[in-house]
């Protein structure tokens, strides 16, 4: 225990970096999934190329060298953040690829007879997908959706190889430290089971209110 109340505040910081990592990824990742989504059902040709590419691009892409591009990448384009908003950016887009192919797969479980119906109506395509399509599609796409978001929290361990504040960055200090590694580790394991439980306790309710009974 003592390599935990000896460091509680190195833990706390590093837990916190990787909530931060987590959330603020996750909201970028589920706009621009949902958008990239909304691409590939488009009547638009280029729109669904768009989405396409952007999926194949970044699906096929390691993240680690997602990472070294946009963090090593971008200030060579003149493009200055902080590492943390570059790490936020490469976990976001990464997930996003991975968002959009569940809620893709949500939206071709509404029958289509309801997208014609509304548009026999007279309803714009961003009107069906936004009024009729997605809400429907939401309901079966919680699981998958609660899945990638979990992996999201893990993958954050790879922002700090990029000097990045987050949980698993904290065994360097602690191994300098002479700690036990094992017990380092360990402790950093509990950090990381707290944020994916957090995250599958969320989901779960979300499922049992507005989830496809199965």
């Amino acid at each position: 225990m003592n390599v935990l109340t000896d460091n509680f505040s190195l833990y706390g910081e590093g837990l916190l970096g990787t909530v931060e990592l987590t959330v603020f990824a996750s909201l970028l990742a589920l706009v621009v999934g949902v958008l990239m989504a909304a691409f590939r059902v488009a009547p638009v040709g280029s729109l669904r190329v768009f989405g396409t590419v952007w999926v194949a691009v970044l699906r096929n892409t390691p993240l680690t060298l997602l990472f070294f591009a946009v963090l090593l990448g971008l200030p060579r384009f003149g493009v200055v953040l902080p590492f943390k908003i570059f790490a936020i950016l490469a976990l976001g887009c990464y997930t996003s690829a991975f968002i959009c192919e569940a809620v893709r797969s949500g939206i071709n479980t509404v029958p289509v007879g309801q997208g014609e119906a509304a548009r026999s109506l007279g309803m714009t395509f961003s009107q069906v997908l936004g009024d009729v399509v997605l809400p429907q599609a939401f309901r079966t796409v919680i699981p998958p959706v609660g899945s990638t978001l979990i992996a999201l929290a893990k993958n954050s361990a790879i922002a700090g190889s990029f000097s990045v504040v987050e949980l698993l960055g904290t065994y360097k200090t602690l191994n300098e430290l002479g700690y036990s590694i094992i017990w380092t580790f360990v402790w950093i394991a509990v950090g990381y089971l707290i944020v994916t439980l957090t995250i599958s306790a969320l989901f779960n309710v979300l499922e049992k209110r507005w989830g496809v009974p199965r």
